[in-house]
């Protein structure tokens, strides 16, 4: 695949995200995918193999912050391998704004991406002002 093939799958899956389309996301991950998530008591986060477990750990973004979005993408393709870095927002249960950068790993195999590993900074919620 070309690299403007994958930057093009890239956009897609942002796009999915941003409209909590599962189904638009899951269309983008490979058969075989891996997500290893930005927390987790391992040294690569918490890791969700397969389809099922994978769109699980998907959904659980829009139950526990149900306005999540991913904003100011910028996308870099080379080869089999690329990178999205965008700006994570949200309000969780509390209250609290989360707004904190973030970049995603990418692994592509046959068109679509096999293992997206995210990052996020660890910055502290801004707690809702009574």
């Amino acid at each position: 695949m070309s690299d403007e093939t994958l930057t093009r799958v890239l956009e897609t899956f942002g796009a999915a995200w941003n409209r909590h389309d599962i189904d638009g996301l899951m269309a983008c991950m490979h058969d075989r995918c891996v997500f290893e998530g930005v927390g987790g008591s391992e040294v690569y986060g918490t890791r969700y193999e397969g389809m099922d477990a994978v769109r699980k750990a998907f959904e659980s973004a829009w139950l526990t912050i149900p306005d999540a979005q991913w904003r100011n993408p910028k996308i870099w393709v080379k080869g089999d391998q690329g990178v999205m870095e965008s700006t994570f927002t949200g309000t969780a249960a509390d209250g609290a704004h989360i707004e904190a950068n973030m970049v995603d790993l990418i692994v592509f195999r046959d068109g679509k991406i096999l293992r997206k590993n995210a990052f996020r900074k660890n910055r502290p919620p801004i707690q809702a002002k009574a």
